[in-house]
């Protein structure tokens, strides 16, 4: 039976320093830098899988998870790390590839490393699509701010209520200036109305695959709440993929940042705002999705439309939740400010969305729908 040994892999662009580590050695057995290239990487695996066996690791990075799936074509066991999880010592000054290729092999044979979750090609690729929106929408902003900023240096102000609607439009194609002045104000209508015509063809594309046997059903279920819809549905489900991964609902408060960072010893404990870490992107809808709770519970039109085919198990979670997280939003606002409200109200949010994609619930819900 071979012994194991644990792999550090300092990954980047053109180069990979590998370090192994076997269990029980103060020292690794060999520390060696390969070129980025999947080849080569395999014949060192598997050349070193011939003495032991092999744990490797690495830190996320901008790379993917390429190195991980070039591993698992030859049958090498390889975790991906979460890289603000990796233990520093404040002491540390001197830091190299070598040293950064050992230490993770070191941290990984101690159990001390946090492992990412590895997404399918399939799913990765669909999570692509949908952060390419969000950057396309962005694009969208910014070529607006491009046009309010041109007319605000002419002291041009539209008389209307609000920018971007049907007569905002009417009034911007209405406008002319003298010379060059008309070339620069074309290109920025121009270029701001290719960008929404993008913009909606990559919200067909999302809308599409929603609705495929894939995604359509947690899709559905996560659209019984009140703020969300498919596009928000589909940046929580593509952003987390695998909800069964946390055994309670604070864990995943915890991954998407909601809970209250902490500074405690002693007898005195300190609790401060949130921590922020994890993923952004969800975070992000959670919080714009919690300010519809401001309003009172009700059903609309479209809520019911979305409920439409969904179990009655879900429907009356839906329901629980307008009433709960409203009665929170303002107990807390009335209190301190909406702001905070706001951010206590996603974090409950996020237990209500974590006991609907339980296994039971989902379930529960397939079953009546089929």
């Amino acid at each position: 039976m071979k012994s194991i040994a644990h792999v550090g892999l300092d990954v980047h662009k053109d180069s990979i320093v590998a370090a192994i580590l076997p269990e029980g050695a103060d020292k690794p057995v060999c520390e060696r830098r390969l070129r980025n290239d999947a080849l080569e990487l395999k014949r060192f695996v598997c050349r070193w899988e011939r003495a032991y066996d092999l744990r490797c690791c690495y830190e996320a990075s901008s790379c993917g998870y390429v190195i991980h799936r070039w591993l698992a074509d030859v049958g090498v066991a390889c975790d991906v790390i979460a890289p603000s999880l990796v233990p520093k010592r404040p002491g540390e000054r001197v830091k190299t590839d070598r040293r950064d290729a050992v230490k993770l092999a070191r941290l990984h044979r101690s159990g001390e490393l946090v492992s990412v979750h590895i997404p399918t090609q399939q799913d990765e690729a669909v999570r692509s699509l949908v952060r390419c929106r969000e950057t396309m929408n962005k694009e969208v902003q910014q070529s607006r701010h491009y046009i309010l900023k041109f007319l605000s240096c002419r002291g041009i102000r539209y008389p209307g209520k609000s920018n971007w609607t049907q007569k905002h439009w009417q009034f911007l194609r209405s406008l002319k200036f003298e010379g060059p002045e008309q070339i620069v104000f074309e290109e920025y209508l121009v270029l701001l109305e290719f960008k929404q015509y993008r913009l909606e063809e990559l919200d067909r594309h999302i809308e599409e695959i929603a609705g495929t046997q894939t995604y359509q059903d947690v899709v559905g279920i996560l659209r019984c709440l009140r703020g969300i819809d498919t596009l928000s549905a589909m940046v929580l489900v593509t952003e987390i993929m695998d909800f069964s991964r946390f055994g309670a609902a604070r864990q995943m408060m915890s991954y998407l940042g909601l809970v209250p960072s902490e500074d405690s010893s002693g007898g005195t404990r300190r609790q401060g705002g949130i921590t922020k870490t994890g993923n952004s992107r969800c975070r992000r809808i959670l919080i714009q999705t919690s300010w519809h709770y401001a309003r009172k519970p009700s059903l609309s039109k479209n809520l019911k439309q979305r409920q439409q085919g969904q179990s009655a198990r879900v429907v009356a979670h839906s329901w629980k939740a307008q009433q709960r997280l409203h009665k929170k939003f303002w107990g807390i606002a009335l209190r301190k400010d909406k702001r905070t409200a706001v951010v206590a109200v996603a974090r409950e949010l996020v237990g209500f969305i974590w006991a609907l994609m339980s296994s039971d619930v989902v379930w529960c819900n397939k079953s009546q729908a089929a």
